[in-house]
This record gives C-alpha cells, sequence and structure tokens, in this order.
C-alpha cells in the first residue's frame, strides 16, 4: 500500500510518500481501506517530536473507511462494514489498522463527513457537555471560532442555549462563525477589551491556541469562571502560578484531553450517537475546508499550520 512515512522529526518535509507493507489485524482488531483521514494539530505535535513517537511510523490517528479484514475475538463489526475512529494507529495511508472497540459505524452518514466530525466533534462534545456544560444563558468565549472545533463548539453552544463570542483573523472567518451561530465575533489583537465592553465576564473559555491567547483569556472569566485550555496552536503555555486563579476570582484551569472522556466504549458510543443525530437532523453542519491528495500530505500540514484554513482537512488516499 502508500502511506506517509515518517523516518525523523522535523517540518513538513518529513512527510514522505512511500510503498509500506499492509496491515494485519491482531486479536480485537480490523482493517480498513481508509476512505477519508482527518488531519489534526496533534499530527503535526507528533511530526516535529514534540509529542514523543517511536520511529519510523505513520501519522494519523482519525479516519473513516470500509472493513476489509477482522481479527480474532472480533464481534459486532464485519468485513464490508464503514466505520470511524479516532484512535486509528497511522490512517495516513490507503490501509489501517484500528480497535474494533474503537470503532465506530457510521450508520447512513457520508464517510467523509463522518472522517472531518468525528474527532474534533467528539471534542467539542465533551468541552461543551463535561469539561463545562454550557447552560442557558451562558456565555461563552471561543478561539478560533472558525477553524474545525470552533465552528463545532459554536454550534453546540448554540444548542445548549449559550451565547458565544469568537475570534478570528479574517472577514472571510468572521462570515464562517457568524453562519454558525456565533453572536459576537471580534478579532485577536484586542478580544480581552472588546469582550470586556460586551459582557461583564464569560462563564468559560474555550482556548485551542494557548500561549498567545493564555493570559487575555484568564482576564475575561467572571469569578468562579472556566479556562478549558485544550490545545496549543500557538504554543505551550509557560508554567502558571496557582495564585493567579485566586487572584481572578477562583477560577478553574483545566487541561482536557479526549482520551479521557471517552475512556469506555459506552462514553464513545454515546458520544458519537450525538453527532451522528445531530448530522442527520441538521442541527450541525461540518465544514471540509480542503481535501488533499495522500502524497500531498505536505501541503495539508502547512496549510493548517499558517492559519490559512477554515473547518476541517481531510486526505483522501
Amino acid at each position: 500500500m502508500r502511506a506517509i512515512v515518517i523516518t525523523e522529526f522535523g517540518g513538513s518535509e518529513v512527510l514522505r510518500a512511500t510503498d509500506y507493507e499492509d496491515p494485519r489485524p491482531g486479536p480485537g482488531e480490523v482493517v480498513i481501506d481508509v476512505i477519508a483521514s482527518g488531519v489534526n494539530y496533534r499530527d503535526t505535535y507528533e511530526r516535529t517530536g514534540a509529542y514523543p513517537k517511536d520511529l519510523p511510523y505513520v501519522p494519523g490517528l482519525e479516519g473513516a473507511g470500509r472493513v476489509s479484514a477482522v481479527g480474532e475475538g472480533v464481534t459486532g463489526t464485519a468485513i464490508g462494514d464503514v466505520v470511524v475512529s479516532a484512535d486509528i494507529q497511522g490512517s495516513y495511508a490507503e490501509r489501517a489498522v484500528v480497535s474494533a472497540d474503537r470503532a465506530v459505524p457510521v450508520g447512513d452518514a457520508d464517510p467523509e463527513q463522518a472522517a472531518a466530525v468525528f474527532l474534533q466533534g467528539l471534542t467539542a462534545h465533551y468541552l461543551t457537555h463535561s469539561t463545562y456544560a454550557i447552560k442557558p444563558g451562558d456565555i461563552a468565549l471561543v478561539h478560533a471560532a472558525a477553524g474545525g472545533v470552533g465552528l463545532l463548539l459554536t454550534q453546540m453552544i448554540k444548542l445548549r442555549g449559550g451565547r458565544v463570542i469568537g475570534t478570528v483573523s479574517t472577514e472571510e472567518k468572521e462570515k464562517l462563525a457568524r453562519d454558525a451561530g456565533a453572536d459576537e465575533v471580534v478579532r485577536y489583537d484586542n478580544f480581552a477589551e472588546e469582550v470586556r465592553h460586551l459582557t461583564g465576564g464569560v462563564h468559560v473559555v474555550y482556548d485551542g491556541v494557548g500561549k498567545t491567547t493564555f493570559d487575555d483569556s484568564m482576564s475575561v472569566l467572571r469569578p468562579r469562571g472556566m479556562l478549558a485550555l485544550y490545545g496549543a496552536s500557538s504554543g505551550p503555555v509557560p508554567p502558571v502560578d496557582p495564585q493567579r486563579l485566586n487572584a481572578a476570582g477562583s477560577l478553574f484551569l483545566t487541561r482536557p484531553t479526549l482520551f479521557h472522556y471517552t475512556a469506555t466504549r459506552e462514553e464513545l458510543t454515546l458520544r458519537a450517537q450525538d453527532l451522528f443525530g445531530w448530522l442527520a437532523a441538521g442541527d450541525l453542519s461540518v465544514h471540509i475546508g480542503g481535501r488533499y491528495p495522500l502524497a500531498e500530505a505536505r501541503r495539508a500540514h502547512d496549510d493548517l499550520e499558517s492559519r490559512r484554513t477554515t473547518g476541517k482537512l481531510l486526505l483522501i488516499p
């Protein structure tokens, strides 16, 4: 098969397409013929070595595909089923292995849409339903509101009766955020001042940007508000003195991750059912900002890291 194989950590130039051995399923695993693979910021962190990985490896952890082989002991999943997962062992490839208990049937959903919504949709779901469960009337600040997670966060907050203030960098992105339901949209360079002007403080900040937004994000929270730092596209946040949380109003700071919010099959399935149900009902839409051939994974990473993109990027083997 063809796959992207990383043999050294570094920039996007280390993403090279090559022939690679076909995967075989072990006990409890299935092999899928990949229909679409999601491109995520985590992939860039692993590529640079910021998130340690053993070399060489095939990047990618999210995708949808048709089951082509089934390992020993697998029940409930059969050859020919179309499934999606955010726990794939190397989705930047024509074929990949996934544990059967981490693969979810797409049902009537389009496989590309399923691949586009799954990891980021599950992330938006746990953030808005569990990390800080939005209540009617709550005000949320969503950074990168035109990005893949940001657009989904905005829609889910509105579904739960909240108010959304989104940050974006361009007029094009502002339109996308407003179309997704954002009540107010501001630019990054003065977002704290704008948010304070619009509100008496927000209940929660969903921040996937990190270093460049962290301090101002904390400054716009009302007492006992929460800063949910779920990513770091601008770089990691320096160490924080916990006393700052006290002085700013008994704030909450959390650094959640998807794995801990989909730790059981039951929780994974319940969140996935919500996502696919909303898609089918037209209550949730996913914006695919770019489709790239597998061999152009480098261009996809360059576009993602330059923040030129909106919505979700997909690799199509």
